[in-house]
């Protein structure tokens, strides 16, 4: 049950449409609340992107050890072999990726960082460019969690570029 429940983000891999999306609009609003409370506790950019950085390994970890797992669940439910789609546990890991050493000091630039990071991941895991396609291919919890991985950093670059480089 209880892997089920973070396999499936909180269950948000169950929505009807879009799941990844749906699973990757989870991340952003766990990542607000994350920096809310590292706000209210004095943690500093250096610990946000520790936290970030735990939170990515730590879902990847998940959907490694539990890839297996899911991919035989859900294809006894009618799902597909491979990734199967109720699977978002992958998105929080690149989505929360996407977020590392971006610049968030206060709640405009942070809402407007996770606006910015939210689109960006979902355009790259969408188009799954080069590795990514690959990468998506590799057995097991591996394939569900490399692909999203991949567009994490492709989208942590377009937003280093962004917000580093063009609006600081």
């Amino acid at each position: 049950m209880i892997r089920r429940w973070l396999m499936t983000g909180f269950g948000l891999g169950y929505s009807p449409v879009a799941s990844g999306t749906a699973g990757s609009a989870g991340a952003v609003a766990i990542a607000l609340g994350v920096w809310a409370a590292a706000g209210a506790v004095g943690v500093g950019p250096f610990g946000l992107n520790v936290a970030w950085a735990a939170l990515s390994l730590l879902a990847t970890v998940g959907c490694v050890w539990w890839g297996n797992w899911a991919i035989d669940y859900f294809a006894n439910r009618g799902g597909k072999r491979g990734d199967p789609g109720q699977v978002v546990l992958d998105e929080f890991a690149g989505q929360w990726l996407a977020l590392i050493a971006l610049p968030m000091l206060s709640l405009e630039r942070t809402l407007i960082v996770l606006g910015v990071q939210f689109f960006w991941f979902r355009l790259f895991d969408v188009l799954k460019p080069p590795p990514a396609r690959r990468l998506e291919k590799l057995p097991g919890g591996w394939g569900i969690a490399l692909d999203d991985l991949a567009a994490g950093v492709y989208a942590n670059l377009a937003g280093q570029i962004i917000f580093r480089v063009i609006w600081t």
